[in-house]
Protein backbone atom coordinates (compact mmCIF):
# COMPACT_ATOMS: atom_id res chain seq x y z
CA UNK A 1 0.00 0.00 0.00
CA UNK A 2 2.91 2.27 0.87
CA UNK A 3 4.42 1.71 -2.68
CA UNK A 4 1.18 2.47 -4.44
CA UNK A 5 1.09 5.87 -2.11
CA UNK A 6 4.34 6.68 -3.20
CA UNK A 7 4.00 5.73 -6.54
CA UNK A 8 0.42 8.12 -6.69
CA UNK A 9 2.05 11.47 -5.25
CA UNK A 10 5.07 10.88 -8.00
CA UNK A 11 2.38 10.88 -10.72
CA UNK A 12 0.47 13.68 -9.33
CA UNK A 13 3.46 15.71 -8.93
CA UNK A 14 4.78 14.73 -12.37
CA UNK A 15 1.65 15.86 -14.29
CA UNK A 16 1.68 19.03 -11.75
CA UNK A 17 5.17 19.86 -13.17
CA UNK A 18 4.20 19.10 -16.76
CA UNK A 19 1.49 21.40 -16.65
CA UNK A 20 3.86 24.07 -15.11
CA UNK A 21 6.66 23.55 -17.44
CA UNK A 22 4.54 23.36 -20.67
CA UNK A 23 2.99 26.51 -20.57
CA UNK A 24 2.51 28.32 -23.87
CA UNK A 25 4.41 31.90 -24.19
CA UNK A 26 2.98 34.45 -26.91
CA UNK A 27 5.05 37.61 -27.00
CA UNK A 28 3.90 40.34 -29.64
CA UNK A 29 6.15 43.92 -29.75
CA UNK A 30 5.99 46.67 -31.77
CA UNK A 31 7.84 50.55 -31.60
CA UNK A 32 5.97 53.56 -32.40
CA UNK A 33 6.40 57.35 -31.76
CA UNK A 34 6.04 59.18 -28.43
CA UNK A 35 7.29 59.17 -25.26
CA UNK A 36 5.83 55.95 -22.83
CA UNK A 37 3.75 58.17 -20.47
CA UNK A 38 1.96 60.09 -23.86
CA UNK A 39 1.09 56.65 -25.44
CA UNK A 40 0.27 55.06 -22.09
CA UNK A 41 -2.09 57.78 -21.30
CA UNK A 42 -3.87 56.62 -24.56
CA UNK A 43 -4.08 53.02 -24.67
CA UNK A 44 -3.15 51.98 -20.51
CA UNK A 45 -6.80 52.69 -19.00
CA UNK A 46 -8.11 49.08 -18.15
CA UNK A 47 -10.85 49.37 -20.60
CA UNK A 48 -9.14 51.68 -23.13
CA UNK A 49 -8.98 47.98 -25.60
CA UNK A 50 -12.02 48.73 -26.65
CA UNK A 51 -10.39 51.75 -28.34
CA UNK A 52 -7.41 50.45 -29.70
CA UNK A 53 -8.26 46.36 -30.59
CA UNK A 54 -10.25 46.06 -33.77
CA UNK A 55 -12.19 43.14 -32.09
CA UNK A 56 -13.40 44.92 -29.05
CA UNK A 57 -16.65 46.48 -29.29
CA UNK A 58 -17.67 47.44 -25.94
CA UNK A 59 -15.70 47.08 -22.27
CA UNK A 60 -17.38 47.49 -19.06
CA UNK A 61 -14.76 47.86 -15.68
CA UNK A 62 -15.73 47.80 -12.08
CA UNK A 63 -14.33 47.58 -9.05
CA UNK A 64 -15.14 45.17 -6.18
CA UNK A 65 -13.36 44.10 -2.99
CA UNK A 66 -10.71 46.11 -4.10
CA UNK A 67 -9.89 44.31 -7.35
CA UNK A 68 -11.00 45.74 -10.89
CA UNK A 69 -12.55 43.58 -13.33
CA UNK A 70 -13.74 44.05 -17.44
CA UNK A 71 -15.84 42.69 -19.10
CA UNK A 72 -15.21 42.49 -22.88
CA UNK A 73 -17.89 41.84 -25.47
CA UNK A 74 -16.10 41.29 -28.85
CA UNK A 75 -17.37 42.46 -32.48
CA UNK A 76 -18.95 38.81 -32.53
CA UNK A 77 -21.01 39.14 -28.84
CA UNK A 78 -18.74 36.89 -27.31
CA UNK A 79 -17.37 37.69 -23.75
CA UNK A 80 -14.52 37.97 -22.19
CA UNK A 81 -14.34 38.41 -18.16
CA UNK A 82 -10.97 39.43 -16.93
CA UNK A 83 -9.49 40.50 -14.00
CA UNK A 84 -6.56 43.30 -13.09
CA UNK A 85 -3.70 41.67 -11.12
CA UNK A 86 -1.22 44.23 -11.23
CA UNK A 87 -0.79 47.85 -12.48
CA UNK A 88 2.32 50.17 -12.98
CA UNK A 89 2.87 53.53 -14.07
CA UNK A 90 2.93 52.04 -17.87
CA UNK A 91 1.82 48.52 -17.83
CA UNK A 92 -0.61 46.39 -16.50
CA UNK A 93 -1.32 42.54 -15.64
CA UNK A 94 -4.35 40.25 -15.99
CA UNK A 95 -5.88 37.42 -16.40
CA UNK A 96 -8.62 35.93 -17.68
CA UNK A 97 -11.59 34.39 -15.46
CA UNK A 98 -13.88 33.59 -18.31
CA UNK A 99 -13.80 33.72 -22.51
CA UNK A 100 -14.71 31.55 -25.02
CA UNK A 101 -11.01 31.32 -25.69
CA UNK A 102 -9.17 27.91 -26.29
CA UNK A 103 -6.92 29.11 -23.26
CA UNK A 104 -6.91 28.43 -19.54
CA UNK A 105 -4.44 29.43 -16.27
CA UNK A 106 -4.01 33.01 -18.73
CA UNK A 107 -2.01 35.50 -17.46
CA UNK A 108 -0.77 38.51 -19.54
CA UNK A 109 0.71 42.02 -19.19
CA UNK A 110 0.72 44.61 -21.35
CA UNK A 111 3.62 47.58 -21.60
CA UNK A 112 4.61 50.49 -22.98
CA UNK A 113 8.37 51.20 -22.47
CA UNK A 114 11.37 53.63 -23.58
CA UNK A 115 12.54 52.32 -26.99
CA UNK A 116 16.54 52.64 -27.98
CA UNK A 117 15.31 55.46 -30.19
CA UNK A 118 14.90 59.06 -29.26
CA UNK A 119 10.75 59.74 -29.08
CA UNK A 120 10.18 56.28 -29.35
CA UNK A 121 8.23 53.20 -27.51
CA UNK A 122 8.17 49.72 -27.35
CA UNK A 123 4.98 48.26 -27.34
CA UNK A 124 5.14 45.16 -25.33
CA UNK A 125 2.36 42.12 -24.62
CA UNK A 126 2.67 39.14 -23.10
CA UNK A 127 1.30 35.99 -21.93
CA UNK A 128 1.57 32.64 -20.69
CA UNK A 129 -0.99 29.94 -20.50
CA UNK A 130 -2.21 26.51 -21.23
CA UNK A 131 -4.32 25.17 -24.50
CA UNK A 132 -8.15 24.38 -23.29
CA UNK A 133 -10.07 22.20 -25.71
CA UNK A 134 -7.67 23.02 -28.29
CA UNK A 135 -4.30 21.93 -29.31
CA UNK A 136 -1.25 24.16 -28.50
CA UNK A 137 -0.55 25.05 -31.46
CA UNK A 138 -4.16 26.38 -31.70
CA UNK A 139 -4.55 27.76 -29.00
CA UNK A 140 -1.23 29.50 -29.52
CA UNK A 141 -2.51 30.80 -33.42
CA UNK A 142 -5.20 32.46 -31.49
CA UNK A 143 -3.62 34.65 -28.79
CA UNK A 144 -0.74 35.35 -31.19
CA UNK A 145 -3.46 36.72 -34.15
CA UNK A 146 -5.07 39.09 -31.00
CA UNK A 147 -1.83 40.37 -29.84
CA UNK A 148 -0.87 41.11 -32.92
CA UNK A 149 -4.15 43.58 -33.91
CA UNK A 150 -3.99 45.07 -30.71
CA UNK A 151 -0.02 46.30 -30.83
CA UNK A 152 -0.97 47.18 -34.17
CA UNK A 153 -3.55 49.08 -32.84
CA UNK A 154 -2.04 50.96 -30.42
CA UNK A 155 1.13 51.70 -32.85
CA UNK A 156 -1.92 53.47 -34.75
CA UNK A 157 -3.10 55.48 -32.01
CA UNK A 158 0.93 56.82 -31.17
CA UNK A 159 1.08 57.78 -34.94
CA UNK A 160 -2.32 59.28 -35.08
CA UNK A 161 -1.10 61.07 -31.96
CA UNK A 162 2.32 62.04 -33.41
CA UNK A 163 0.95 63.39 -36.18
CA UNK A 164 -1.60 65.75 -34.40
CA UNK A 165 1.09 66.91 -32.00
CA UNK A 166 2.78 67.68 -34.99
CA UNK A 167 0.13 69.74 -36.65
CA UNK A 168 -0.47 66.94 -39.51
CA UNK A 169 -3.78 65.76 -40.27
CA UNK A 170 -3.86 61.96 -40.80
CA UNK A 171 -6.85 62.53 -43.25
CA UNK A 172 -5.26 64.94 -45.57
CA UNK A 173 -5.58 68.98 -45.58
CA UNK A 174 -8.93 69.49 -45.51
CA UNK A 175 -9.54 72.75 -44.75
CA UNK A 176 -8.16 73.74 -48.42
CA UNK A 177 -11.00 72.30 -50.38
Amino acid sequence: MRIFRLTLIAVAVSVTWSAYAEAIEVRKRREAPGTAAEVWALVGGFCAIQKWHPAVAKCEEKEEGGKVFRTLTLKDGAKIEEEQTKKEATSYSYKILSSPLPVKDYNATLTVGPDDEEDRVEILWTANFQANGASDEDAKKAIDGIFEAGVAGIKKIAIEAADAKEGKSSGGDKGSE
